[in-house]
């Protein structure tokens, strides 16, 4: 506890590529949840003890396939009901798990514990610049209160430039009727 600031946690932890199990490395973290303010993101600082695998190949080759797109790309539900992810659609997938995890962090106090559940809906943004933008309607497990919870994302994306979050806005329930 630190007196009229918050609460200090020193972490340490294995973090594992999703891409490759058994590549891991070790990262140690200091997280501060700010008092009674929801409206401020916990601080993070963090520290890793080697390098995950470079994706630079895969991310080239799926910016590639989505740039050739003769139309945007659109889809709904991933996974599917079973948990499945079409092998075409996992880069997808991971650019919403990178962009809910910013989402999370904004939004995460010391009592919540959100994971993506599922992208309800994807739509390419037709861009004329170099940068693919996807809109995201993605579904949040809260883990504590077992409420999933609709969320739209904006998310802009280039290989060298890596992942950003334009714009993002929880969700009436409405949307899950």
């Amino acid at each position: 506890d630190i007196e009229g600031v918050g609460r200090k946690y020193h972490l340490e932890l294995v973090l594992e590529d999703v891409l490759d199990r058994d590549s891991t490395v070790n990262c140690t973290a200091e997280v501060l949840y700010h008092l009674g303010n929801r409206t401020i993101a916990p601080d993070v600082q963090f520290t890793l003890e080697g390098e995950l695998k470079n994706t630079d190949e895969a991310d080239n080759i799926f910016y590639s396939r989505i740039k050739s797109l003769e139309k945007e790309l659109v889809a709904e539900d991933i996974p599917d009901s079973q948990g499945n992810v079409p092998p075409e659609m996992e880069p997808i997938h991971l650019l919403a798990w990178v962009a809910s995890g910013y989402v999370i962090w904004q939004n995460s106090t010391e009592n919540t514990k959100f994971q993506l559940a599922q992208i309800k809906h994807v739509k390419q943004v037709k861009r004329s610049d170099e940068y693919l933008e996807f809109d995201y309607l993605v579904l949040l497990h809260e883990m504590v209160s077992q409420e999933i919870i609709p969320w739209q994302m904006r998310v802009l994306w280039h290989p060298q430039h890596g992942v950003q979050v334009t714009r993002d806005s929880r969700q009436p329930k409405l949307l899950l009727e």
